[in-house]
């Protein structure tokens, strides 16, 4: 029976002259039904729509008086990961407002939204919300949130698999653990694109408590087509075998965008983003006003303008980073770039989609290697979509510097009883196995500073009352309201133009390094540093050809696991002659010349060379595991080897395989007799002692530190040196550990080192993997084709030197009769004399 909400809805589709997909039928019965639970549906399907029209039809069907019904109180929160993402959603969702004849209000708080706009909304709440997860919290930081939220039908957690996997996740849960308990009807929804583990995915989101009965899987089996090419370079002999720029196929990729109606040039990094646009600038200068560029760190009022722009079709090209992402609607797009491999393939997927960004509309996607090998993972990605293989997001689990600060949260609002927010804590999958005494930990610790810090006051936040546990200073609540969130980076320092307005940040390890009358390369201007004053750069115009680049830290990726698996099998495809992609055919020459000096390695084989060398003894292995686990591994067998003959090793990695460099000659074959060198066994204990653990551990600790409030980073435009964090952090670090050995949150920096830091799960199943093949150890007279990136990377550690790194890498090439193979892609396509910050 179709209810009068249904039809209300159905009508509007006629109007719009839209069909609705079996997929959205299929969400509004759930929803009207009661359910709650996770929309896996791609990009560009209809998915907000999908949610967004049933929770409007069951609006209707309780009130047959919705079109004179107002202030209806908070109905749905729409918690997405970007701040960009609201903007569009609310346009959007108004129209169906208006076009229904609705009188609501759709309204956005983020960390955008002006403090007059919040204070409105304080006044009078709108019906549809659209949020972050940090502005959350923030409402749950002020008094009387219960109120706000009473009349709370539905909450929506868009993109949940960006969030997944992150502290910004766990926020999420512990907020939707408080809004279960002040609510019991409320209704929970996910929308996530695909990933590996959507099941778990949906169960992180609903929390260990909610019914399972009452849960619904809605998958969108929408035909979304995809095409997919590499962008081949026209003499691969001559294309770089290292490098991560890309710039030399610039002539290919703008016969692409000539071609397009609106192109999004996709680069893995910032830095990567600001040389490709003054590239395409210099060499292609009548794009000037029809190209713009968007990342993470360029000014707000610049992003809107842009994203505006590409609404409204005057843009040709954006060069941009993942801050374009996620579910921004840009219909004129109709071709994507990804320069550089994506490094996953759900990542690539979603950047595709971005074009053609429309019901029925086909995406189109180009991969422009960086250098030779990425090829086969162009390859590798395009077989793991045919397969459908994609990467999981694995959920963080007790990461109590986010527990901790929710706690002062709740402090800072009504206080909180200890025994009900233990039990409402344990609801989440994050904290599901949070014991009792670590929990009464955590409640010492923010009110008597735990063992270490009680004689310290700042560290004495919340005071306990008759069993409620409650800030009352107001220094403490505005102090913890400015530090609420869980994104942590290097400090950073806002660009200024002397004459006023902001072009966006740069980080504080950079601005550092300039002097008065420097020139430097941002937001696509060339700029003279004028001043630093009071956390803010100032800058004026300069007319300067060559300048450095910002650069900012966490620019690399490593290959996810998927696409690893993936590349292994494209290169045993390789090896025995199968090969069908067009892009490893390609690499015909390539793979000849590795054959011939040393070995193309089958799946059941593990490749190990050796070499000598005026540097000393070379010893490269190929896992094919990306570069955190070559990290890792790298230190592992250094480590073992040294216990066997003790030595002294250099390491360099990227994500194909790892460099062992020492000065004196190691006995391999004698060293591969011994079962135990790829084993497992003692695997934890020979980690931490190959490791600077301690100090891996205390990097983590400094984000934790911030996130668990131990650390105050400063007021608005009073922001505390990056220096003297690290200072206060490490301080910290060394008192716990010294006199507090037990400390929750140095276990947890420990824990996240090896998690994230050295991919420990993926080490292990390396290993396993290794220990089973055979080992192929080949003699070579000079670096082959697998080994010469390695050895560029090797380069970057080297600090003491008059050469540029270009003249290095031709050295070494020369050196080793590897011209014409042994390139780097590390020169940019301006005009001479322009320096960056190297990163290969």
């Amino acid at each position: 029976m179709t209810t009068p909400g249904q039809k209300v809805i159905q009508q509007w589709y006629r109007q719009k002259k839209w069909r609705q997909f079996q997929f959205q039928k299929d969400m509004e019965a759930a929803y009207l039904e009661g359910y709650s639970g996770l929309l896996n549906a791609p990009t560009g399907s209809g998915k907000t729509f999908a949610l967004f029209l049933p929770f409007l039809a069951d609006f209707i069907n309780k009130h047959p008086d919705y079109k004179t019904r107002k202030n209806n109180g908070l109905q749905m929160l729409w918690i997405t990961p970007l701040r960009a993402l609201t903007n569009d959603i609310r346009k959007a969702m108004q129209e169906v407002c208006d076009d229904l004849e609705l009188p609501w209000n759709i309204a956005t708080r983020t960390g955008d939204t002006s403090a007059a706009e919040k204070a409105a909304l304080k006044r009078k709440l709108p019906e549809v919300l659209l949020t972050t997860p940090e502005s959350l919290h923030l409402m749950l930081a002020q008094k009387d949130y219960p109120t706000i939220f009473k009349s709370l039908q539905v909450l929506v957690t868009d993109e949940w698999h960006e969030l997944l996997g992150t502290k910004r996740g766990v926020q999420v849960e512990l907020g939707l653990s408080k809004l279960k308990h002040l609510s019991t009807s409320l209704r929970i929804w996910g929308i996530s694109a695909t990933i590996g583990n959507l099941e778990q995915a949906a169960d992180v989101l609903l929390g260990t408590d909610f019914p399972r009965e009452n849960v619904k899987m809605i998958r969108a089996d929408v035909d979304k087509k995809l095409v997919i090419k590499s962008v081949i370079p026209e003499n691969i002999q001559n294309y770089s075998w290292a490098g991560h720029i890309g710039v030399k196929l610039i002539a290919q990729v703008m016969e692409l965008v000539a071609k397009s109606k609106t192109t999004l040039i996709f680069t893995n990094t910032r830095s990567q983003a600001e040389i490709w646009y003054h590239a395409i600038l210099d060499n292609y200068p009548e794009y000037a006003g029809v190209m713009a560029m968007h990342h993470g760190s360029l000014d707000n009022e610049l992003r809107n303008w842009v994203e505006q722009a590409l609404h409204a079709e005057a843009l040709k090209v954006v060069v941009c980073t993942s801050s374009l992402d996620l579910g921004v609607d840009f219909r004129p797009v109709d071709t994507v770039i990804q320069v550089g491999s994506p490094k996953g393939v759900a990542r690539f997927m979603q950047r595709a989609g971005r074009s053609g960004h429309h019901p029925g509309a086909i995406s189109k996607a180009y991969f422009v290697p960086t250098h030779s090998l990425e090829l086969l993972e162009g390859a590798a990605i395009k077989e793991a979509l045919k397969r459908k293989i994609f990467e999981s997001r694995d959920p963080m689990l007790l990461t109590m510097d986010v527990l901790l600060q929710y706690m002062v949260t709740l402090a800072v609002s009504e206080g909180f009883r200890a025994d009900e927010l233990f039990n409402e804590v344990k609801t989440t999958y994050a904290f599901a196995d949070l014991k009792r005494s670590e929990f009464n930990q955590l409640l010492d610790f923010i009110v008597n500073g735990g063992k270490t810090l009680a004689q310290y006051d700042e560290f004495l936040k919340v005071e306990f009352e008759n069993g409620l546990y409650k800030v009352n200073s107001r220094r403490v609540a505005m102090r913890h309201r400015l530090s609420i969130g869980t994104i942590t980076s290097d400090m950073s320092v806002r660009v200024k133009w002397l004459s006023g307005g902001s072009l966006g940040t740069v980080e504080e390890s950079f601005v550092s390094k300039l002097k008065p009358g420097d020139t430097f390369w941002f937001a696509g201007r060339s700029l003279e540093f004028v001043r630093l004053k009071d956390m803010s750069a100032y800058v004026k115009k300069s007319t300067a050809q060559k300048g450095m680049i910002p650069s900012w830290n966490g620019g690399r990726m490593p290959l996810s696991s998927q696409l690893s698996a993936v590349f292994r099998d494209k290169l045993d495809e390789v090896a025995h002659g199968i090969e069908q992609d067009e892009e490893v055919k390609a690499l015909t020459p390539l793979f000849a010349l590795q054959q011939e000096l040393s070995h193309l390695p089958q799946s059941h084989e593990f490749l190990i060379e050796s070499f000598k060398s005026r540097e000393g003894h070379h010893l490269l292995f190929y896992p094919f595991e990306g570069r955190l686990v070559h990290e890792g591994m790298a230190s592992l067998l250094a480590y073992r080897i040294s216990r066997i003959r003790p030595s002294s090793f250099s390491i360099a990695m990227n994500d194909y395989g790892f460099e062992l460099l020492t000065d004196e000659d190691i006995p391999i074959e004698e060293i591969l007799e011994d079962t135990s060198f790829f084993s497992i066994d003692g695997l934890l204990d020979d980690i931490l002692q190959s490791l600077n653990a301690n100090e891996m551990a205390r990097r983590r600790f400094r984000d934790i530190a911030h996130i668990g409030g131990l650390l105050f980073t400063g007021y608005p435009g009073q922001q505390v040196r990056n220096r003297h964090l690290q200072a206060s952090s490490s301080l910290l670090f060394e008192v716990f550990s010294e006199y507090e050995p037990d400390n929750l949150l140095v276990r947890q920096a420990y824990n996240e080192a090896l998690a994230f830091q050295l991919e420990e799960f993926r080490l292990r199943a390396a290993l396993q993997r290794i220990a089973n093949q055979n080992i192929i150890l080949k003699h070579i007279e000079r670096p082959t084709p697998f080994a010469f990136p390695i050895m560029v990377d090797s380069l970057g550690r080297e600090r003491l030197t008059t050469e540029s790194l270009e003249d290095r890498i031709a050295k070494m090439a020369r050196q080793y009769g590897a011209e014409g193979f042994g390139s780097a892609d590390t020169k940019r396509a301006r005009k001479p004399g322009v320096t960056r910050k190297r990163g290969l």
